[in-house]
């Protein structure tokens, strides 16, 4: 296909084939792990390349669940997430970089957690295109990347008698993320 063929396709996320999750240190020695339930994005992307997608994608933080309620609760709370004043997390898709000939990539953006706008990079590990036994397009990926909590305001710690704090600073992000062609 010539690029004048290429089209730009609709893509959405299936959120029964996809996971936010999440991982932070806990008492410096173990990972605290999480998702986040309630997420969606607009994706249009010239035929089935994704490092020209333009991708804007939000998240409900009240639905984060790290299987511990009190937990949850705190991260709801004005302490992390102040869901009250705050209902969206945001990424929106600056540029993109491919990394290798597998359709791999860098995707650059702009993170927007309670009203707070940092630019940060996420590594796209690209799984495909196929074609479902319904004869749905669908495409895989598993998006990674690093953040400090502390640059969007989710400054609250508890210190350890014995040094360090309670909560490591840096949240680990691991989406496995599936989409479906729209037609």
């Amino acid at each position: 296909m010539t690029t004048n063929e290429l089209s730009q396709t609709k893509w959405v996320i299936d959120p029964s084939h996809s996971e936010i999750a999440f991982k932070v240190k806990h008492l410096m020695i173990t990972n605290v792990k999480g998702v986040f339930s309630e997420f969606e994005a607009d994706i249009t992307a010239p035929g089935n390349d994704f490092t020209k997608a333009t991708i804007n994608f939000r998240m409900n933080p009240a639905s984060v669940n790290t299987g511990d309620a009190q937990r949850d609760a705190h991260l709801r709370s004005a302490d992390f997430f102040d869901v009250e004043n705050h209902k969206q997390v945001t990424f929106a898709v600056t540029s993109s970089k491919e990394t290798d000939d597998e359709g791999n990539f860098e995707m650059h953006g702009d993170l927007t957690i309670k009203g707070i706008s940092k630019p940060v990079v996420l590594n796209v590990e690209f799984g495909g295109v196929v074609k479902d036994p319904w004869g749905n397009n669908k495409a895989g990926f598993t998006i990674t990347g690093k953040i400090n909590r502390k640059d969007w305001g989710l400054n609250w710690n508890a210190a350890l008698e014995a040094g360090g704090v309670l909560v490591g600073e840096i949240v680990n992000i691991t989406c496995d993320i599936e989409l479906t062609m729209q037609v």
